[in-house]
């Protein structure tokens, strides 16, 4: 596993790529409501990266249709944008996009409240996202990538969720995926050190109910194989000697 180091120039490079990112995502936060679709977002998304300067990361990767995945409800991860998917009151859709800027890549997942949303369903993106929080607070020199993935697991399965084994986080850089991979799951002080210059897109896949997932017909959209509902978070982090530094903040 050939591990890349960024120079600092290049983490500058990739923070730029994150900063157009966090505009995107911002664009599409404010159209999130009952009656869009997710082509809808799809259109916001684009545009908003052509006017920024940047290229759709995910558009053409192995043949992937669009620049966003919109992943509704039961749909874990890489749900395509279609006009025939209309947003209701009550969903909740998981918006995973990436940017290449310079050359340079970075990439970020929110999972958005349709409207009003029951408890269950907020507390599920509360853990999520706060799940997400607590892994990059273990983005330190001399970590590992086992307490990444503790950290995940500990909290959400703490709290009942289910955590996605088969889809993990990835090392990013001049490529959209590279090594190391960075599960959501694992055992404090085991794997890789962590080493200043890494570069990794966190992104806990969580499932209110057990953690198993299947992929559709379509060969894209995985979904829960219970039903259950699933939310997914994700920022570009990279290890420095003075802790993590969040690009896509």
């Amino acid at each position: 596993m050939a591990i890349a180091i960024k120079t600092p120039q290049e983490i500058q490079k990739m923070r730029r790529s994150g900063e157009v990112l966090s505009q995107v995502h911002e664009a599409v936060r404010q159209a999130v409501k009952p009656g869009v679709s997710t082509m809808d977002l799809e259109k916001i998304a684009e545009r908003k990266i052509a006017e920024l300067g940047g290229k759709p990361a995910f558009k053409g990767y192995m043949d992937y249709p669009a620049c966003l995945c919109t992943s509704v409800n039961n749909e874990v991860i890489h749900g395509i944008p279609s006009a025939s998917k209309q947003l209701k009151d009550g969903d909740i859709v998981s918006v995973d996009c990436g940017v290449i800027l310079d050359g340079y890549y970075s990439d970020a997942a929110v999972t958005h409240a349709v409207g009003k949303t029951s408890a269950a369903t907020r507390k599920l993106l509360e853990v999520t996202k706060q799940s997400l929080e607590q892994a990059i607070q273990e983005v330190k020199v001399g970590q590992t990538l086992g307490d990444i993935g503790a950290a995940v697991q500990e909290f959400c399965e703490a709290e009942g969720f289910g955590v996605v084994r088969e889809f993990v986080g990835h090392g990013i850089g001049k490529k959209m995926h590279e090594d190391p991979q960075v599960p959501n799951y694992g055992k404090r002080g085991k794997g890789t050190k962590l080493r200043a210059g890494m570069v990794l897109a966190i992104e806990p896949m969580i499932n209110a109910g057990r953690p198993e997932v299947k992929v559709l017909g379509d060969g894209w959209t995985a979904v829960t194989v219970d039903g259950s509902w699933s939310a997914h978070f994700e920022h570009t982090v990279a290890v420095t000697e003075d802790g993590p530094l969040v690009l896509t903040r």
